[in-house]
């Protein structure tokens, strides 16, 4: 909308407060902190959902891989077969042979269920998510035989356990004798200790070397779990198809859809839900906006037919008070983008001081399942808010600068 300078000068005095306009000028700025906000919350909550999803999807990918190859009975006993023919699945980036059994462990008299992880070294020092955050100790200590292990920082913290403890392993599947069957009881040494991000892995996993983890579940030459990524999250289904016939004698193909259903689907329901209710926040504002313009436009009543005598259009009208509505969205949709990339950058300082001053965790990891705020601003997504705010201060102006532009100089000025 390209205004001329008269209706420039026109509006840009419109949108400052005239004599006896005090309260126009209020209602204004109420409008613009409105929209101010309204934009910043819808951002704010929309990136640290993104954050959040995208987060704890990079973080059970990093663990559990796109998919996986379980066995019956929690055993694959021909699986080298069945880890080559995957490995060569044009799409599959990498297999692993995996054995996973929950457990207990004790140290100290204190005693937690621990899922117990058995790897090949390779594997363990290839994955990044685990090489790139020990917290204590050496992960260069585990090796096969050593009887090393590492564990997950909230593990640790539980048992009171540091880097160079003893921690001993429970295992049900232990000896049989007249009386029933002895649980193993065997115990490891703390090499290092993780902290991936997610809680339920840091107070869940022990990671040993996988022959380590053989000997001890007395599973011979046999694993559990083939772990497999992909070049493609979210076509790994048909990267995989051609497995299914393969494995369905021998095991369960399952991908991180099937495996976090629920928890990717209740994310997906909530981030649509938040994102209206915010935007009900914007539209609020926009209506302040229409209240604003239409109190300004009965205040200005008189210049406005002073104007249309003067030669000025109706249409110049039309562009005047179009042009202040579309100032206060157009500076609440700035001043909220703003707003919301510093609240982003400075999230977690800020956590922590309302944590701080209010005595509560507001960010309880065991809850929160990632032990720290995350964001991810989505460019589509912001530019979608910032033409949703604009886009319905347009349509709230409309009402106000047709009455303004519609206005009868003859019966305004009739009794002057």
């Amino acid at each position: 909308m390209i205004l001329s300078a008269y209706e420039r000068i026109i509006a840009r005095r419109y949108l400052l407060p005239g004599k006896g306009e005090a309260f126009i000028f209020l209602v204004a700025s109420i409008s613009l902190l409105a929209v101010t906000l309204g934009v910043a919350a819808l951002i704010i909550v929309m990136s640290v959902m993104n954050g959040f999803r995208a987060e704890l999807f990079d973080k059970i990918v990093g663990i559990n891989g796109h998919a996986v190859i379980q066995g019956y009975n929690g055993e694959l006993a021909n699986w080298r077969p069945i880890l080559e023919a995957t490995k060569k699945t044009p799409g599959v980036t990498s297999a692993i042979p995996l054995i996973e059994q929950p457990l207990m462990a004790t140290h100290a008299g204190r005693v937690e269920g621990v899922l117990l992880r058995g790897m090949a070294l390779n594997d363990v020092n290839n994955n990044n998510l685990i090489r790139s955050n020990i917290r204590e100790g050496h992960l260069n200590e585990l090796k096969a035989g050593s009887n090393n292990v590492i564990i997950g920082i909230r593990l640790a913290e539980q048992l009171g356990i540091h880097a160079g403890d003893d921690i001993s392993l429970i295992s049900p599947a232990g000896q049989t004798t007249p009386f029933g069957t002895v649980p193993r009881i065997v115990s490891y040494r703390v090499a290092a200790i993780f902290e991936v991000g997610v809680y339920d892995y840091d107070k869940a996993f022990v990671i040993m070397p996988l022959s380590d983890a053989q000997t001890l579940l007395m599973m011979n030459d046999t694993v559990g779990i083939i772990e497999i990524k992909t070049n493609n999250a979210d076509r790994v289904g048909q990267i995989l198809d051609p497995l299914k016939d393969r494995v369905a004698n021998v095991g369960v193909l399952q991908d991180w859809r099937n495996m976090n259903a629920s928890l990717f689907q209740a994310l997906s329901v909530e981030r649509v839900v938040m994102f209206w209710i915010l935007a009900l926040i914007i539209l609020v504002a926009a209506f302040n906006i229409l209240s604003s313009l239409i109190m300004l436009v009965r205040a200005k009543n008189r210049d406005i037919a002073i104007l249309r005598t003067m030669g000025a259009s109706r249409i110049a009208m039309l562009k005047i008070f179009m042009a202040v509505g579309l100032a206060i969205g157009s500076l609440g949709t700035l001043a909220g983008v703003i707003l919301a990339f510093v609240i982003l950058y400075f999230r977690q300082p800020l956590v922590n001081a309302i944590q701080y001053f209010s005595g509560q965790n507001l960010w309880d990891p065991s809850i929160r399942i990632i032990t720290e705020l995350p964001a991810r601003v989505d460019p589509i997504e912001v530019i979608g808010i910032i033409a949703l705010s604009i886009g319905s201060s347009f349509l709230f102006t409309l009402y106000p600068a047709w009455k303004a532009a519609s206005t009868d100089p003859v019966e305004v000025l009739r009794y002057e």
